[in-house]
Order: C-alpha cells, then sequence, then structure tokens
C-alpha cells in the first residue's frame, strides 16, 4: 500500500481532532444508529484533513477514503475492509446545518482561538477584512456586487495578525455592510472575547468600510477596546486648515530639496455630519511627488499618544498581513468554495476550511525558529510536508510506515512531529 499524502498524519496529530469532536458534537445527527458506520467527529476530521492536504471538493473522498494513510488519521488500520465516508454522505452532512448550529459553530472558533493561547494576552490587535465569493447559481444570500461585477458573498474575515490566527469568518451577501450590521458583528465577537479575557486591550483595525459612525461610537462606550480605521476623504477634510498647512509645506519642502518623493504626517480634530458632532482624531499621511502629485491618505483612531507617523506606518499598515492571511483561507486552501444552495450549509464550509487553516498553523507553529519554511506559505508546507510519498506496511502485531529516505525536509518532518507529539501529552496530563 502507498500513499501520495504522508504528511496527513502530521496533520492528523495537530488540534484537530479535539477542535472537529468539539465542532461535531453540534451538528445534529438524525441517522438511524443502528445502519449508521461513520462518526460525525470522523466525517468532520475527514473533511478537514482532505481540504488541508490540498483536496478541496467533497468528490475527492470517494478516492481517499480507501488512501491508507488517510485511515490511520482518522484511527482505522490500512487494510479495513471499511473506508471513510464518501461524498455523498458528506455532502448530505453538509447540508444537515441549520442556522442555529452555524451560530453555535461559528462561537466555537470564537473559543478555540482564545484557548489556544496559554494565558489571557495583555493586548491583541484583531484585523477585520472582507474578500469576494463568487455565488455558483441560484444561492442564499448571493447577492450582486458591482465592484466585483458578478453575484456572490462577501464573507468577512477576522484575524490576529501578529500570530497568524484566525478569528472568525463569517458568510454575508456581497453588498457593502452598513454600520447597523458591522456593530451587530462586532458587538457579538466581543461578547464571545470577553467571555475569556475580560481585562484584555482589544485594538479593531480595519479599512474606511469599517469607519461607520454606529461602530466607532460603540467601540468608544467599551471598557478596554479601541479601534484604528481607514478613513475616506471628503471636502471638509481636504479643506482642514490644518491638513491644508501642511500639503502646502509638503509640495514647497519637496520642490526646495528637488526630492522625487517626500512625505509628512500631521493629525487634526474632525467631525463628519454623520458623527453627530462627535470630533475624532484623524490623521493624515501626506506625500508629495513630482510624477503623481499630492497624494493623501486618511485614518481615525480612538488610541490616545504615540505619533502620528508611527499609528500610520507602524501601527495601521501592518494591516497589510491580513491581506495575506486571507489568501491563505481563501486562496490556498479554496475556502471560496462556498457553492451550497442554503446559506448555513456555506457557512460550514467555511468553518470546514478554518479548521484546515489550524491544522497547517499547528505545523507552522512547531516548527524551530530557525527553520526555512517558518514562514512559509501553506502551499509551500503542503508541497513539503504533507505531500509526501509512503510506504505502508501492515503486520499482525504492528503498522509501519516507510517514507522515502531522500525526502531534503525528514528532519524538520521529524522535529514538528515530536513537537506536537509533546504538546498532546503535555495537554493530556493537564488536569
Amino acid at each position: 500500500r502507498i500513499t501520495s499524502d504522508g504528511g496527513v498524519l502530521l496533520l492528523a496529530s495537530t488540534r484537530a481532532r479535539e477542535i472537529s469532536a468539539r465542532l461535531a458534537s453540534l451538528v445534529p445527527d438524525a441517522r438511524d444508529p443502528t445502519r449508521t458506520r461513520h462518526d460525525v467527529a470522523d466525517m468532520f476530521l475527514a473533511r478537514s484533513l482532505a481540504i488541508a492536504a490540498g483536496y478541496e471538493d467533497a468528490d475527492d473522498l470517494d478516492d481517499l477514503r480507501h488512501d491508507p494513510a488517510f485511515k490511520m488519521a482518522l484511527g482505522k488500520t490500512p487494510g479495513a475492509k471499511i473506508g471513510l465516508v464518501s461524498q455523498p454522505t458528506m455532502s448530505r452532512w453538509e447540508n444537515n446545518v441549520d442556522l442555529r448550529c452555524a451560530i453555535k459553530m461559528a462561537n466555537t472558533m470564537i473559543d478555540v482561538f482564545c484557548e489556544s493561547y496559554d494565558a489571557p494576552p495583555a493586548s491583541i490587535t484583531l484585523d477585520i477584512d472582507e474578500t469576494f465569493d463568487a455565488a455558483h447559481g441560484e444561492q442564499q444570500l448571493a447577492f450582486w456586487n458591482g465592484f466585483y461585477g458578478a453575484r456572490g458573498f462577501l464573507p468577512i474575515h477576522v484575524y490576529e495578525t501578529k500570530t497568524g490566527r484566525p478569528v472568525a469568518c463569517v458568510l454575508r451577501c456581497a453588498k457593502t455592510p452598513s454600520g447597523k450590521e458591522l456593530r451587530a458583528h462586532m458587538r457579538r465577537l466581543m461578547r464571545r472575547i470577553r467571555s475569556h479575557w475580560p481585562q484584555t486591550r482589544v485594538l479593531l483595525r480595519g479599512d474606511g468600510h469599517y469607519s461607520r459612525p454606529e461602530v466607532m461610537a460603540w467601540c468608544e462606550a467599551q471598557e478596554s477596546l479601541d479601534y484604528l480605521f481607514g478613513l475616506g476623504s471628503t471636502t471638509a477634510l481636504r479643506n482642514d486648515p490644518i491638513i491644508a498647512r501642511s500639503k502646502d509645506a509638503c509640495a514647497v519642502h519637496r520642490a526646495k530639496d528637488k526630492q522625487p518623493v517626500l512625505r509628512t504626517f500631521c493629525e487634526t480634530r474632525y467631525a463628519a455630519a454623520s458623527w453627530g458632532g462627535v470630533h475624532r482624531r484623524v490623521i493624515a499621511r501626506i506625500e508629495a511627488t513630482g510624477t503623481y502629485g499630492m497624494d493623501v491618505r486618511y485614518i481615525v483612531t480612538s488610541l490616545a499618544g504615540s505619533t502620528p507617523e508611527r499609528l500610520y506606518e507602524k501601527d495601521y499598515c501592518a494591516r497589510g498581513q491580513a491581506e495575506n492571511l486571507i489568501k491563505l483561507h481563501r486562496t490556498q486552501l479554496k475556502s471560496d468554495r462556498t457553492s451550497c444552495c442554503a446559506a448555513p450549509a456555506s457557512q460550514m464550509r467555511l468553518i470546514l476550511h478554518t479548521v484546515a487553516y489550524w491544522m497547517l498553523w499547528d505545523v507552522q507553529n512547531a516548527m524551530p525558529k530557525a527553520a526555512g519554511l517558518k514562514r512559509a506559505e501553506f502551499a509551500t508546507i503542503q508541497r513539503r510536508l504533507v505531500k509526501l510519498g509512503a510506504r505502508v506496511i501492515e503486520t499482525a502485531t504492528r503498522i509501519r510506515i516507510a517514507f522515502v529516505s531522500a525526502c531534503p525536509d525528514k528532519a524538520l518532518f521529524i522535529a514538528v512531529l515530536e513537537k506536537l507529539r509533546a504538546r498532546n501529552a503535555a495537554s493530556a496530563q493537564a488536569p
């Protein structure tokens, strides 16, 4: 017996089994127990393992159900007559999720994020952004988006960017979210996080879609909660005396010094008409160029102290990493396969892909700091540590897995496996 995915056994050593069991307990199972061959937790784990290994379609399970590595990852012997779950059974199970169940699973994923820390952190920064998923037919919540020129969804992704941990992924229609909708999402998210970390200071960071008066006012009413959002340009901002003087000074100094580009920063107190007379701290990044002229970008924040330059370049611009994390989730793990007719089933797909994200994140986090793949993308980790050929030899007393001896990453594979096993042993002994 030969497998081309020997690294699936490495993925199975992550927290995937624990997460799958917790989520599976929330999914209703109306099947006849006397005719049931596959446990719901095993179905969840098999689907997530396949996604993490690069098989995002449920159709692939018809062949993978007989793969010896996938069988062993789910605790079965390679020679077992009954394989893993097939595609029809998996599809029926995915579509058995209702709205209440989908909400519970989304909350559980926030619990998984909080419990991944050994102790409550003093502060965290949560990056919020959305990405476009095209619809595939007449699906619930599918909506036309003029910017992308297609019908689809605009799910919201939330990450703790410093460590790359996923926090939440919420399916929604493709129209631009309103302030009331965003406030509702933020309220549910923070309520769940506060149940674990009541004292942790949280910074919400996002682009101009999130600088809505409802969101900012709600954040200001909470304790230990700040925001740092992009802000669109308006006539009032462009004509602000402080910003106007800074723009003129920047253009003059660039011309006098004959510099190709000159960047400066300034801040002001600004109140848009929709803000109800509340003045907030607005920072302007001003860049004068000889080729493209004047370019000004704005951010609004509740943070006090720190210089405008640091708040923009060090704090706000760091949110660009969230785009890379969304790429890992959407492009490399193919989480845009939200093609179910019912919206709860498509939300279930996002959760399955998030579990696969946790698997590969665990593998990456277990690597030594000096490892060359420590900062690699998930596609590279799949190719180097998951897509490994192996021969499975089953005897009466044991099962041997013979990987290729010429594998360039065999030392790293062993190091990661030992790290994951040590962590699992420590978790098993914990009270």
